[in-house]
Order: C-alpha cells, then structure tokens, then sequence
C-alpha cells in the first residue's frame, strides 16, 4: 500500500494527536506541518522528521501532499478549508469546520465540487462506548428511546482565553463553551437519536464574565428527531475537567455512560459493557481515544474512492445547526426550529 502524504496546518495543542494517528495510520505519513511560529515549527519539524512551512499556500503548492489536516484557530478553517480543496488536497478539519451555518454552507458548496474529500473530526463518535451505545440502541433490546441527558462538568480558566485571544470572542470563536468544548457532546446526542427538531436553549457567563464576550455555561431541552426529549447541561466552571456523564433511558432499560465506562442497566442489574481507556502519549482522557480511528476510517475512504465510515460536511453540519439554533433560542427565549 503506496504511503498518503499528509500535512498538518496549525501546532498547538491538539495537533499532536493527529502526529500520532498518522503515525499508528498504514498508508498514512506525515510529510510537513505548518504554523506561523517559525522557532516552534522548525523544531517540531526536526522532531517529527518532516518538512516545515511558514506559509500554508506555500505548503499547498506541493503536488506530494495530498491529504491537509486543519488544526488551526476557528476563524480560520474556512479560508484554509477552501484554499486545500481549490489545490486539489483531500481535507481533515478539527471541529468545528466552520464558525456558523453561512460558513458550512459555502464549505459544502465548495466540497460537493472538489475533487478531494472533507472530513470532520467528530472523533467522539469513535470511542468504545459511544460505538456500543448505538448499537444497543439499534438492536431494541432495551426498546425505544424515551429520553437522553447529558451534563459536561469543564474547566477552563481566564488564562486560557487570555493566553490564546481568539477564544472568547464571537468573530474569532464564533462561541465558546457550545461550539468549541460541547459541541461533540451535541453531535453524540443527536448521532443517538438521529436528529434534532427543535430546541430551547440558555446561555450565560459566569465567572469568566469579565474575560470573555461569549458564553461558559449553557443548558437546552430538545425535541430529538426519534420522538424521545433531550436533557442538556454544559459549563466550563468546574475545577478539574470531568468526564462526560450521559444516560439514555429506553422502555426496557437505561443506558449509564459514567467515568469512560458504559453500563446497561435492566431489572435491577447492572453490565459493563465497555469502556474508553485512556489515550496514550500527550492525548487527554476527557477527550476520549477516538482521533486515531477518525483519521484511520478517513484515510481508509481515500484510499477506496471515498466509502468509508467519516465524517462528511453533511453530518458536521448538523451540530452546528444545533449550536446556532441554542443561541438564537437563548437570545429569543423560545423554541427554535432545526430544518434537516
């Protein structure tokens, strides 16, 4: 199998988990990184043993490269997004592909047209447990769904914005809590359910109102495409970043996603069925081990004419969708309405 060569744009803190996917990938090399830090670049490129590019328009001018991974700042997947697929380069975008669904929309048009696939890192979708979920769920063993919650207990810090100015606001962020750490736990219940109708939402600040313009806290009801009611509640104001608790309660049964560890819960008794262990080298264990089956599956539809289990521009855009209607929701105070 000839090696795909790949290039990563962006190399903060979580392109080192795309370093190691591509590394543990068959058929997959890094061939060169890029970032505006020219000191840090160089030397994670002696590091990596790749080439390094100060301009990403540059890097796309390689006819080696086929495949750009996006791990840059929000603000700037969409320009990066369309520069790769106009060069004719297959495209791996970290969340959220774009900053609100004006943005998707014109990323769609430009990717139903490309040559090169888009894919989103949705990798949340690829843990154990959420993969064993929708497979009871599928199964109705437990029956039909009758409702999902779900609580994401986070901590970020004023330095965090602070450090990195482009969070916190709407032009560089397009949010904040909603669209950068709970929008895969968004996705994960919609995935579940097949689907969203309708939300009503609230978003605020708290103890980060005096460092940022957007939000760190937010709740949302919603009416789930299955008939089954959503329950939703996120911030960024613990003290240590927990685990994501979800629960899934079926006609005959609940299912209890609690510390990395999915349980099936049914007369009274409680199974294991699996669970997420942590991820090795730099990853972190609330982000779940998924990266490394996202970009795995996404090279795999490359490689067999774009079939293959990834996430495409349709399906990303759902979540975004979602975080644009609970804000709308929170502004209007009322129900919104998501068009499928």
């Amino acid at each position: 199998m000839r090696a795909i060569n790949a290039a990563i744009i962006g190399c903060g803190a979580i392109h080192i988990c795309h370093v190691e996917a591509l590394r543990q990938t068959q058929g997959a090399h890094l061939r060169a990184i890029v970032d505006t830090d020219i000191v840090k670049g160089q030397a994670l490129a002696a590091s990596y043993g790749c080439h390094f590019y100060h301009d990403y328009r540059e890097m796309l001018q390689d006819h080696a490269i086929e495949v750009v991974h996006i791990c840059t700042p929000h603000y700037l997947h969409k320009a990066m997004i369309l520069d790769a697929l106009a060069a004719g380069k297959a495209v791996f975008s970290e969340k959220p592909v774009g900053m609100n669904t004006l943005e998707v929309a014109d990323i769609a048009d430009a990717a139903s047209r490309a040559p090169g696939l888009l894919g989103v890192c949705f990798q949340n979708r690829f843990n154990p447990t959420s993969r064993a979920i929708r497979d009871v769920l599928a199964s109705k063993v437990l029956g039909e769904m009758r409702s999902i919650k779900a609580a994401l207990t986070w901590s970020r810090s004023g330095d965090y914005y602070t450090g990195s100015p482009w969070r916190g606001r709407f032009a560089t962020e397009g949010g904040s809590l909603l669209i950068n750490q709970a929008i895969h736990t968004l996705d994960l219940m919609q995935w579940f359910a097949d689907g969203v109708d309708s939300v009503k939402g609230v978003v605020d600040s708290g103890p980060l109102a005096e460092t940022i313009e957007t939000e760190d806290s937010a709740m949302a009801t919603f009416a789930l495409h299955n008939g089954a009611r959503g329950l939703f509640w996120a911030t960024n104001n613990h003290t240590v970043d927990s685990p994501l608790l979800l629960e899934i309660h079926c006609e005959k049964g609940m299912l209890q996603l609690r510390d990395n560890t999915l349980w099936q819960i049914a007369d009274g008794e409680w199974f294991s069925l699996t669970n997420d262990n942590p991820p090795t080298g730099n990853g972190k264990n609330y982000w779940g081990i998924g990266h490394q089956k996202a970009i795995e599956q996404f090279y795999q539809a490359i490689q067999h004419g774009g079939d293959g289990d990834y996430i495409n521009i349709n399906q990303a855009a759902k979540s975004i969708h979602i975080v644009e209607a609970i804000y709308r929701s929170s502004q209007l105070r009322q129900w919104i309405n998501i068009t499928h």
